[in-house]
C-alpha cells in the first residue's frame, strides 16, 4: 500500500480501530491536561501538563488512516504507558487512580493501533 493510499474503511474492525485510537487519543490528551494542569498537579505552578503536547502529534496520520502512523505510535504510547505504570505503584490518593485510568488509555490506544497495522497489512501478492 502506498502511503497516499486509504486503508480499507470499509472493513468493520478496521474502522473500529481507527475510531478507536482516535477517541484514546483525545481521552489521553484531555486526562493529562486535567491532571496535571488543575486536578492534581505535582506542584502548584508544575509545567507537566506539557506531557499532554505531543499526543497531538500524531493526529494529522490517525484522522487520514495512514499505517506508518498507527506503527509509530503504538511504540510511542509506551512513554505514557511506562508513566502510568510507574506513578501508578508510586503515588496514593487521587494521582494513583489518573495514573491506572492513563495506563488504561496507553493500553487501549496500543491495542486499537496494532489491529490497525495488522489489518491494513499490504497483500503479499
Amino acid at each position: 500500500m502506498k502511503r497516499s493510499e486509504r486503508p480499507p474503511n470499509d472493513v468493520p474492525l478496521v474502522r473500529l480501530a481507527r475510531n478507536g485510537t482516535l477517541a484514546g487519543l483525545l481521552a489521553l490528551f484531555a486526562l493529562c491536561l486535567a491532571w496535571e494542569g488543575w486536578l492534581a498537579p505535582l506542584r502548584p505552578g508544575s509545567l507537566l501538563w506539557i506531557k499532554a503536547l505531543p499526543l497531538l502529534l500524531p493526529l494529522p496520520g490517525v484522522l487520514r488512516g495512514r499505517r506508518y502512523t498507527y506503527q509509530w505510535l503504538s511504540m510511542f504510547i509506551l512513554a505514557w504507558f511506562i508513566e502510568g505504570v510507574m506513578r501508578g505503584w508510586s503515588d496514593d490518593g487521587a494521582i494513583r487512580y489518573f495514573a491506572l485510568l492513563e495506563l488504561a488509555l496507553s493500553v487501549w490506544i496500543f491495542a486499537c493501533t496494532v489491529v490497525f497495522a495488522r489489518f491494513t497489512r499490504p497483500s503479499a501478492a
